[in-house]
């Protein structure tokens, strides 16, 4: 059996077989968050450089004095704050089944001490109750070493943005104790064929809410999110050859941005949202890459060689473009500046590497390569070249992108039933956890920071 080839060069290799011929979201306000008093204080950490903070987490008061939708969301709620602080990676979590072993009295100072024969150093008290006809949140993290409150938000909204509530204050408690922010609130877009077409489809960082922004009827993949978040750069075969088309993630609205020749591939937003990088087709069907304006104006070659040169990915910087080409004979992993000059390649171990993924900060890359029949996910230092393996068989692991936080990868995966799903893990190849279950799924595409 042949075999997979990653997505991208899967799509070069279809459209020269034979051109296909062509066979959205409402997004809710952010709750409001009023900030009452929050106090000024600094956590200073010495000594050893620590892992996780170990917390914590009651049941909500209050929750059993709600009824209704407001009880449903109230759950829903701080099951979703709790699943979001355990995925941060920040903290370590104690729920109420850890907790149930205490006889809390209701005197702080007293129960402050009990927690802290768990081993905790913080406590998360939250509070829920009614408003009307919405849900309102209250939760106040304490140092159990000395009872001194550290932080205190207080969120209001109806039962539909539960969610939301929960993952905004998870978020401003990885910012608080980390120093960096969440992504609670990112989005992850992927290509389907759930509903027997490939389509664009968004789903929350952890895998809820999936659900389609493109119906092209056709194939739809290798989305690409603005900086701002507000677009999603796409390929699609609807009108014949496969073009790069734009997405309005609120309104759903589509235009054409590289949709005339043979075929234009795998496009890459620039770091300022002006620009895309993609792949395209040009004399006797080689292809190379390109740059143009977000509406397809100022198009502009970068690359010259008789191999095939695709996958572009801007970097962070927008100093440099990591991509995909057969120049030396084998696909491999190089990076240029964006005006196609100081070329160097960065791949050197696997005979087929692809789908290239820039760090947040700059200075990694990760990519498919395959070693081993398969492919496994590998991170290579850009300026070391030191490279990492992250993924190890069982099944083959393509198209990997870095969270905004630099501490999570999403990829597809294909299992030994030959259905591909999308994973998530952390940056050094921990904690897995499926994301997807309907159909075959691929291409992922991690947003950036909400703004």
């Amino acid at each position: 059996m042949s075999p997979i080839l990653p997505t991208q060069l899967k799509s070069v290799l279809l459209a020269f077989a034979a051109l296909l011929a062509p066979a959205a979201a409402r997004g809710q306000a952010p709750p409001e968050t009023p900030q009452p008093g929050d106090p000024e204080v600094t956590v200073e950490l010495s000594g050893r450089a620590r892992s996780r903070f170990r917390i914590a987490v009651p049941s909500p008061t209050g929750l059993d004095r709600l009824s209704g939708d407001l009880a449903a969301a109230a759950r829903e709620l701080d099951a979703t704050l709790r699943a979001d602080l355990e995925a941060s990676g920040v903290f370590e979590l104690q729920g109420p089944a850890e907790l149930a072993v205490l006889a809390l009295t209701g005197d702080p100072e007293r129960d402050f001490e009990l927690y802290r024969s768990l081993r905790n150093e913080l406590l998360l008290d939250t509070e829920v109750k009614p408003d009307g006809s919405r849900l309102v949140l209250e939760g106040r993290v304490f140092e159990l070493a000395n009872g001194r409150s550290l932080l205190g938000k207080r969120y209001r909204g109806i039962p539909a943005v539960a969610r939301r509530i929960a993952h905004t204050f998870a978020d401003e408690l990885v910012l608080f104790f980390s120093g960096r922010r969440g992504v609670s609130l990112t989005t992850i877009a992927f290509s389907s064929d759930r509903d027997g077409n490939k389509e664009i489809y968004l789903m929350d960082y952890d895998g809820a809410n999936q659900r389609p922004i493109t119906a092209h009827k056709s194939i739809s993949l290798g989305p690409d999110w603005s900086p701002a978040g507000e677009a999603i750069a796409y390929v699609s075969y609807f009108d014949g050859a496969p073009g790069i088309y734009l997405a309005d993630v609120s309104s759903g609205a589509k235009r054409g941005v590289a949709t005339d020749g043979e075929l234009n591939i795998s496009p890459s937003f620039a770091p300022d949202g002006k620009r895309l990088a993609f792949a395209r087709s040009i004399d006797q069907g080689n292809i190379e890459i390109f740059v143009a304006g977000r509406d397809g104006r100022g198009r502009r070659q970068l690359t010259h060689s008789s191999g095939i040169d695709t996958g572009p990915a801007w970097s962070p910087t927008g100093r440099e473009i990591a991509f995909t080409s057969s120049r030396a004979g084998s696909p491999q992993i190089y990076v240029m500046d964006t005006d196609g000059a100081n070329l160097r390649r960065i791949s050197f171990d696997g005979d087929y590497n692809d789908g290239a993924a820039w760090s947040p900060d700059g200075t990694r890359v990760a990519y498919a390569t395959r070693r081993r029949g398969g492919f496994d996910i590998a991170v290579t230092d850009v300026v070391t070249l030191e490279t990492r393996l992250l993924t190890n068989g069982g099944g083959s692991h393509e198209a990997p992108g870095f969270s905004p936080d630099g501490r999570k990868i999403v990829f597809a995966s294909k299992g030994p039933g030959g259905v591909t799903q999308i994973w998530v893990m952390d940056a050094d190849g921990s904690a897995r956890r499926q994301l997807t279950s309907a159909g075959n799924n691929s291409a992922p595409a991690w947003s950036g920071y909400p703004r």
